[in-house]
């Protein structure tokens, strides 16, 4: 196994950004230098799979209303229920957002004694869940409002309405340029944004450029 060049120390990167921002595009360069993304995401829809400790606790707390046929998640009718109701989103998050951690500390611990020298996390509410303590570095995927817009109505089909009400549901990618150690700016080419990815990483002793 290869591992990054780099000092004798670890490296816990956390990764941000919003809806159309492009995170996703940045998570997939790791590999290139060969370190390991935990997926937040990915672990928030594994929790609640039938059979995990959190699918048990969502079923006694929201009733089988909330679920298909078969049995899984129906994520639709739980939305429906929180979405304008605090205490009951509060309570899933109660449920859901303790059990995404640990499974993150788990694989992140998995990683690290696998004998990767650095891990990242992420995370898409990285600021807004206070999740930062988690990381030893941050690092924003940035992209100025209209492009954010642009390529959300154009990823989604999105009407210009509809796209700018779920941009407003997040925390402004401004607003989280100022809580993050580093920001790569993808409103350029994919090559662009990897150059950037890379100087961040050279600059942070993770890889040598």
């Amino acid at each position: 196994m290869t591992v990054p060049e780099a000092g004798d120390y670890v490296m816990i990167i956390g990764l941000t950004g919003g809806i159309a921002s492009g995170k996703s595009t940045v998570s997939s360069m790791f590999g290139k230098w060969d370190i390991p993304v935990v997926d937040a995401d990915r672990i928030a829809r594994d929790v609640v799979e039938p059979g995990q400790p959190a699918y048990g606790k969502i079923v006694r707390a929201f009733g089988e209303e909330v679920l298909f046929e078969d049995g899984t998640l129906n994520r639709k009718a739980l939305g429906s229920i929180i979405f304008n109701d605090e205490e009951k989103r509060n309570t899933l998050n109660s449920i859901v957002h303790p059990a995404v951690r640990e499974e993150m500390k788990r694989q992140r611990d998995d990683w690290l004694h696998r004998g990767y020298a650095h891990v990242v996390l992420d995370i898409p509410l990285l600021i807004e869940s206070e999740l930062d303590y988690l990381v030893d570095k941050s690092l924003l995927v940035y992209v100025d409002e209209q492009t954010q817009l642009t390529r959300l109505m154009e990823r989604d089909q999105a009407g210009e309405a509809d796209a700018r009400s779920r941009i407003r549901s997040q925390m402004p990618l401004g607003d989280k340029r100022a809580r993050v150690n580093e920001t790569v700016d993808n409103t350029g080419t994919v090559a662009e944004t990897e150059e950037q990815v890379k100087n961040v990483l050279a600059k942070w002793g993770v890889i040598k450029k």
